[in-house]
């Protein structure tokens, strides 16, 4: 299975640095959210389409969105931005309801192949509100270690 880890950086910069950790982002260096599975690409541009209530296509063309960064030479790992948009999306009251949009976001392709129930997303959703609010308040944005 993918492994993602969430977290907030100052700057796309200091997010490369995750690369010279093994394993991707932990401990005191990064403010982290492992999500197994929850892709950057895929999965986010998803909830960032619920969460805006716009099309996916919409949500994927956004500057920052699933933008990879950079991968070491080996290519089992990279960094991939998160868009502005959805880190302000996390930490606004979403324009539907949030059951709507859990139920919604379980119900994707994706979500549904790893078997991830709408309690399992609210709760990987609840995560992420935490983490993009302490990345708002640190003046941080949000990206992902995501390793194959």
């Amino acid at each position: 299975m993918v492994m993602c880890a969430y977290f907030s950086a100052p700057d796309d910069a200091a997010a490369l640095g995750v690369l010279d950790q093994p394993g991707g982002p932990h401990g005191s260096a990064f403010d982290t959210l492992p999500l197994r599975g929850f892709d950057p690409v895929i999965v986010m541009v998803d909830l960032e389409a619920l969460l805006t209530d716009c099309s996916y296509d919409e949500a994927a063309a956004r500057p920052r969105s699933g933008k990879v960064l950079a991968s070491p030479d080996a290519g089992t790992a990279c960094v991939v931005s998160v868009s502005d948009t959805l880190q302000e999306a996390l930490t606004t009251p979403p324009l539907t309801s949030l059951t709507d949009v859990v139920a919604r976001w379980a119900g994707t392709d994706e979500l549904r192949q790893l078997d991830v129930t709408p309690e399992t997303a609210l709760e990987a959703l609840a995560l992420l509100t935490e983490l993009a609010g302490r990345a708002r308040s640190a003046k941080h944005r949000l990206f992902c270690w995501w390793a194959l």
